[in-house]
């Protein structure tokens, strides 16, 4: 179980990286911006699921050996939800109406949630290595 926990904890923290730093910066880069955000914009919900199901998967794997490194990926499995089910629509809604303060506002608190989770991932992480 542990060995399936480090790896569904590692494709939670690679997957979240990537998806956040690597494939949205690159639809920008290659794609104009209305289609990138559109491409974004339907791609987001399939990466909070991504999300939800790998962090809860992990915690489920990792609660038989590290209680607190399960509860931090079931907090990004629960946290996750609010931010796909509230906080996505509002940034789509901000964005309809072209009201790109609340968008920005927005889009920044997705970002820090984003990092968190990234963070949190990354700190189980290092809980599977061995104390020297």
């Amino acid at each position: 179980m542990t060995i399936l926990a480090l790896l569904t904890t590692a494709l939670l923290f690679g997957g979240m990286v990537l998806y956040a730093f690597g494939f949205a910066a690159f639809l920008f880069q290659v794609l104009p911006a209305e289609t990138a955000g559109a491409t974004i914009r339907r791609a987001f919900p399939h990466f909070y699921l991504f999300v939800m199901t790998c962090a809860a998967l992990a915690g489920a794997l990792l609660w038989p050996q590290d209680r607190l490194g399960a509860l931090l990926l079931l907090s990004i499995a629960f946290t996750t939800i609010p931010a796909r089910q509230v906080l996505m629509p509002a940034i789509n809604r901000a964005t309809d109406r072209g009201a790109q303060a609340r968008f920005r506002w927005l889009h920044s608190l997705s970002v820090a949630l984003t990092v968190v989770h990234i963070l949190l991932a990354g700190w189980v992480l290092l809980r599977f290595l061995p104390v020297v």
